[in-house]
């Protein structure tokens, strides 16, 4: 018996053993070498051929995988395996491939079977679909199949192996064609003497509806971000007296997840307005969930009309119980048309951009604190000059960031296209968008918020008037107050009745002061296209609250008589200590 073939026979330990001695035997005990009895070969099944009696064609032909081989420039059919007969039928010997092969020609392997045979190197490609007549299913299919291709290789008979091809297409055609997916290796040999391809196709179909389910949920996933993420921003921006505003969100590109972007304008009264921009830093609804939270605890803390570091040092804590894993940068700024000035505080935020009406571009300087939620800090305010005429920029970091680059880089690149943008704020918001190279398949999520302080002249000036009154206590301040409220009011042409209810609430804010507040005090009065608004200011910073006065009370009524005639009123603490007290009026249209 050859040795080589018994040895392949015998049990793995055996035969181990057996290449090392050369013969049929093994060590005994203690280390003595004895010869052993030969053991009995052990059962081979008659059906299952030795390695080397198998055939090239025979290993091929039972890979589960798809093989073909082509030879010559015109990539002629010299052999297809079984698997490849089942997914798209046989195919003719000696026929180019261009002719027979219409499934290479959808995985577009023809260009790459023309470079693996002028290179001689191996090309793969993964994950390509093709239009087959349906995977492997049944034993017997396969069976039959495989009998199929070996009477087509034995005979060599071209015109039987066509007519044999076109009617198994013709019965596979009449059921059910399946989409597959594989990847495809071509690798070049010697073929009947001529250079040849290999084609080894691997059946990924699973793998790629495993991952296309995948794609389908993120994206399913990422449009329920981007709903709620929309849904939680303002429908539409308030529009202030004296401000014009725009914004634009724009989430990243399908391939990137959505992130918790957010701005607000908030009107504040008294001709004052909020206006914050801000960023969480997770991504996906969850994000959105946490910024929908924030914007939410914003407009309420605006509404108390407290200074841009004290709101967002109530945002910092409430930031940490919505969730400890999350921070969240932030600029929450407001503007007073009386001071011509930003008020501002930022949380880990970029900086504010002002173009003032030459072209000059400005950058808020600090004080800028650590992102919300970091806890353990005290944030500060600063201020930066708004006059007629200029323009601000908020903004969140997609716009300027990038990858291998500086973001000082990108805001100092923002800040030169902010020095040419022109136009309404929309038009500004359009141009810087576009300046730095934003567009739908961007890599994050971009927030900009642009407002712009307009210069009035001629009849739209004419809208807009100042008055004020220094007020030095004593009996004759509130008849002194009455007197100037009446002769500004009439001069602004307003109707007798506004006239008369802006008088009144006047005295009541002004006997309010003079009783429950201390010098120095101020009347204000402020008319815009659409309100009139009267503020009076004085040194104590208790802040007055409506109640109900009883019958026997002799005060305790100004507050509510003013909330009464007047559209709104409010208070609020001044920065330099004191407090200020306002009403509103609509003006008829």
């Amino acid at each position: 018996m050859n040795f080589t073939r018994w040895s392949a026979r015998l049990p793995g330990t055996q035969r181990r053993a057996a290449a090392r001695t050369g013969r049929g035997s093994v060590p005994a005990a203690r280390g003595e070498y004895e010869r052993q009895p030969e053991p009995d070969p052990a059962p081979v099944a008659d059906d299952v051929p030795a390695l080397e009696d198998l055939s090239v064609r025979e290993v091929l032909g039972g890979l589960p995988a798809l093989v073909a081989l082509l030879y010559g420039p015109e990539h002629r059919v010299a052999y297809v395996n079984d698997a490849y007969a089942t997914a798209f039928g046989p195919r003719p010997l000696g026929a180019t491939a261009a002719e027979s092969c219409p499934e290479l020609a959808e995985l577009g392997l023809f260009p790459l079977l023309d470079q693996v045979l002028r290179s001689g190197k191996p090309r793969t490609v993964k994950s390509r679909k093709v239009q087959g007549h349906g995977r492997q299913k049944e034993r017997s299919t396969k069976d039959q199949n495989r009998d199929q291709n070996r009477d087509q290789n034995r005979d060599q008979n071209r015109d039987q192996a066509k007519d044999q091809a076109k009617q198994q297409a013709g019965q596979q055609a009449d059921g059910a064609a399946q989409e597959g997916s594989y990847t495809v290796t071509c690798t070049p040999v010697d073929c009947r003497g001529s250079g040849g391809v290999l084609v080894f196709a691997a059946d990924v179909t699973d793998h790629a509806e495993a991952a296309e389910r995948l794609r389908t949920s993120e994206r399913r996933h990422r449009q329920t971000a981007v709903t709620l993420q929309r849904s939680l921003l303002p429908q539409e921006l308030e529009q202030p007296d004296d401000l014009r505003v725009a914004a634009t969100y724009q989430p990243g590109g399908e391939d990137a997840a959505v992130g918790g972007d957010w701005y607000d304008v908030i009107t504040l009264g008294a001709g004052r307005t909020a206006l914050v921009i801000g960023d969480v830093m997770g991504r996906g609804v969850r994000a959105a969930a946490v910024m929908g939270q924030l914007r939410t605890a914003v407009r309420a803390y605006a509404r108390l009309d407290l200074p841009p570091h004290e709101v967002l040092q109530l945002l910092d804590g409430l930031a940490a119980e919505i969730d400890a894993s999350q921070i969240a940068t932030c600029v929450y700024a407001v503007h007073d048309p009386n001071e011509g000035r930003l008020v501002y505080a930022s949380a880990g935020h970029l900086p504010i951009l002002v173009r003032a009406e030459d072209g000059s571009v400005q950058r808020a300087a600090d004080p800028t604190g650590p992102p919300l939620g970091t806890g353990g800090w005290l944030h500060s305010s600063g201020s930066i000059p708004l006059p007629p005429g200029s323009t601000a920029v908020l903004y969140t970091d997609g716009l300027v960031e990038r990858r291998g680059e500086d973001i000082d880089e990108g805001v100092a690149s923002l800040e030169r296209a902010l020095s040419g943008a022109k136009g309404s704020p929309q038009v500004v918001c359009d141009r810087l968008i576009r300046s730095q190279g934003v567009t739908a398949d961007h890599d994050d999520d971009v927030a900009v918020l642009v407002l712009q302080h307009p210069s009035r002249t001629g009849p739209d000036a004419e809208l807009f008037h100042n008055a004020a009154l220094d007020l030095l206590g004593g009996i004759e301040a509130a008849p002194r107050a009455r007197a100037f409220a009446m002769g500004v009011l009439a001069s602004w042409r307003f109707p007798v009745e506004l006239r008369d209810l802006g008088v009144l609430a006047t005295s009541e804010l002004v006997g309010n002061s003079l009783q429950h507040g201390t010098p120095p005090m101020r009347l204000r009065l402020r008319r815009t296209d659409r309100r009139l608004i009267i503020e009076v200011t004085d040194g104590d910073d208790h802040l007055p609250r409506r109640r109900r006065a009883e019958p026997a009370d002799e005060a305790g009524r100004g507050i509510s008589i003013v909330a009464t005639i007047a559209s709104s009123w409010g208070s609020r603490r001044t920065p330099g200590g004191g407090k200020a007290v306002w009403c509103e009026f609509a003006l008829p249209h």
